[in-house]
């Protein structure tokens, strides 16, 4: 029976935190650079039906567009939590393509101290990579769902 000691679990764990990380920072697709950054804040309450809402801006070749984030979650849902979130877009052409719903489009992880990495992926092709930190009680964090509009 191979038993580890602490350390060497530590060890471990570090290094499936190091993996994961690299693998979530490292560009959606071959040499892609980024199309554009977003910032974005959500405010979320619920019991079982959730509301969120927010605000945001999307820089987009040296101009800023103020963006208004709203989505609803349905289910197991206890939730009183605002969330900051920072990140890069990806195969943007226009501001307005980043219109619309998304979804989860890959692999998602809650890191320590309430650090949050989410890549999300709109029906135009439109992907967030964004990492943020949330505040509050939040039973039900999942970003997929959520609908950015132009302001």
């Amino acid at each position: 029976m191979n038993i580890s000691s602490p350390q060497q679990t530590l060890k471990t764990l570090g290094l499936a935190a190091g993996i994961l990380a690299a693998a979530l920072s490292a560009p959606l697709g071959a040499a892609e650079a980024p199309s554009a950054t977003v910032e974005f804040q959500i405010y979320k309450a619920g019991f079982v039906v959730g509301v969120s809402g927010g605000e945001g801006t999307l820089k987009f070749e040296d101009k800023d567009y103020p963006l208004s984030i709203g989505g609803v979650s349905l289910g197991a849902t206890l939730s009183l939590s605002k969330a900051d979130f920072v990140g890069d877009v990806f195969n943007l052409s226009a501001p307005e393509d980043i219109e619309g719903v998304y979804s989860g489009a890959g692999a998602g992880a809650a890191l320590a101290g309430g650090s949050n990495i989410a890549i999300l992926k709109n029906s135009k092709g439109v992907e967030l990579k964004v990492s943020g930190e949330q505040m509050g009680v939040d039973l039900s964090v999942d970003l997929s769902g959520v609908s950015i509009k132009l302001k």
